[in-house]
């Protein structure tokens, strides 16, 4: 009964901000013209999101609508807090009581296992911290401003279900100016989908690619371990990377399950497989051997101007064995004392920055790539509460608490902290406009 009054009460609030809203909206546009206030009032308007389904074409030329007069431009308050030299790793999260953009019922792109709200969740506490960088102030995300940015351009993420968790959120929080169109999903499956904005002519696609490379993954009615081949990107996704303006490039947890791994035809070791006659290695070499085959793959074949943004690892917070009923039961993030990048974590987002610079040393020879850092690992380490946790599935302890409850402690809760990721992601991006 008392989760079914918070639901309800969630349901009343958002109907009442959004009434509110657009009262507000219509009589300031009367009484108050200016400019900069009309469009900080659009921002907050919410959209309904579309999932119309068109047929897909790898042609992104088509004409698009003329920006209304009134779009805001990169303003010079806002610029005020926008520094091309702060480091937005490193900080600590900070209560905050703006809340996220949008939330469960004003976003259609949500995962199931990741509507907490939905779900059952009981604590909203999560909704309200804000990542404060140590240097600088991070701007609150500007959805305008990201799709005045990518106008005219294909947005690939690329690689695991955290690359699908990414831009699951951006597209809510680009859902309250503009609505996105499904036009293309891939049968069964559902791994590969495109979304187009004919409002900027913008497309923001998602490839399913857990290694980067070809490989083969495991299954229950399969081997129960991965195949990788390290030296052979996954065509899959390379094979459009004529149509890619930006690829944002995410994987690893992949890395951490049993692997067999080949290079030039032959396997060279694997990870946790003692009933195979190979030579155990660690994931470590073959992680790095993954990223340098994807990078290089991306310059020598793009021979254009494309930009690559590598998202570094985002480390999981089971409390105990993943698959022994570990759990993430905290409802608040560690303060920056309590937490820091280490062993593992630490290990990975080393070898992919290391891959990034080298890849930027190659890249000078063909000219036109633009290669950066989207560094989450310290502000994702410090929130273990920003997980779906048991709430990646519908009321789980509705009947009392089970022996064994599942839990999701590696993505995010939408809304949640990886919106902070998106946050980054449009500084990065704005900086590049700059150049």
């Amino acid at each position: 009964m008392e989760e079914r009054k918070i639901r309800s009460a969630l349901l009343f609030k958002d109907k009442s901000v959004s009434f509110i809203k657009r009262f507000v909206f219509s009589i300031s546009y009367v009484l108050l013209p200016a400019t900069l206030l009309c469009t900080f009032l659009y921002l907050l308007s919410i959209t309904q999101y579309s999932t119309t389904t068109t047929t897909y074409r790898p042609s992104f030329s088509s004409p698009h609508p003329s920006l209304p007069s009134t779009s805001p431009s990169f303003s010079s308050e806002r610029e005020k807090v926008y520094h091309d030299s702060c480091d937005y790793s490193n900080g600590e999260w900070v209560d905050d009581r703006s809340g996220p953009l949008y939330n469960v019922t004003t976003c259609g792109t949500i995962k199931e296992s990741e509507k907490c709200i939905s779900n059952g969740r009981p604590d909203l506490g999560y909704l309200y911290w804000r990542w404060q960088p140590k240097e600088c102030n991070l701007p609150r995300f500007e959805p305008l401003t990201f799709l005045q940015v990518v106008e005219n351009k294909h947005v690939a993420f690329v690689g695991d279900s955290l690359a699908r968790n990414q831009l699951e959120s951006l597209l809510c929080m680009l859902a309250t100016v503009s609505t996105p169109k499904l036009v293309y999903k891939s049968p069964n499956d559902n791994k590969f989908r495109r979304w187009h904005f004919p409002s900027h002519n913008a497309n923001l696609s998602l490839y399913w690619s857990p290694f980067l490379v070809e490989g083969v993954e495991r299954s229950n009615e399969g081997p129960y371990y991965n195949t990788m081949y390290l030296d052979h990107v996954n065509e899959r996704w390379a094979r459009d990377l004529e149509w890619f303006d930006m690829i944002v490039v995410s994987f690893g947890h992949w890395f951490l399950l049993p692997s067999v791994y080949y290079e030039g035809g032959l396997v060279i070791g694997s990870l946790n497989c003692p009933d195979l006659n190979h030579t155990q290695m660690d994931f470590y070499v073959p992680l790095r051997k993954v990223l340098r085959t994807t990078l290089s793959s991306i310059i020598e074949r793009k021979r254009s101007e494309v930009d690559v943004i590598v998202k570094t690892f985002s480390p999981a917070h089971f409390e105990g064995d993943w698959d022994k009923a570990g759990t993430c039961l905290k409802t608040e993030p560690y303060k920056k004392e309590e937490k820091e990048v280490e062993g593992m974590d630490a290990e990975i987002r080393k070898i992919e920055i290391e891959e990034v610079e080298n890849a930027k040393a190659k890249a000078t020879e063909f000219g036109g790539f633009r290669l950066d850092i989207l560094d989450v690992t310290r502000l994702a380490l410090l929130r273990p509460d920003g997980h779906p946790g048991p709430y990646m599935n519908p009321f789980p302890f509705a009947k009392g608490v089970p022996e064994r409850v599942q839990n999701d402690c590696v993505h995010w809760c939408l809304p949640g902290p990886i919106d902070t990721w998106n946050q980054i992601f449009l500084q990065i991006i704005k900086k590049r406009e700059k150049r």
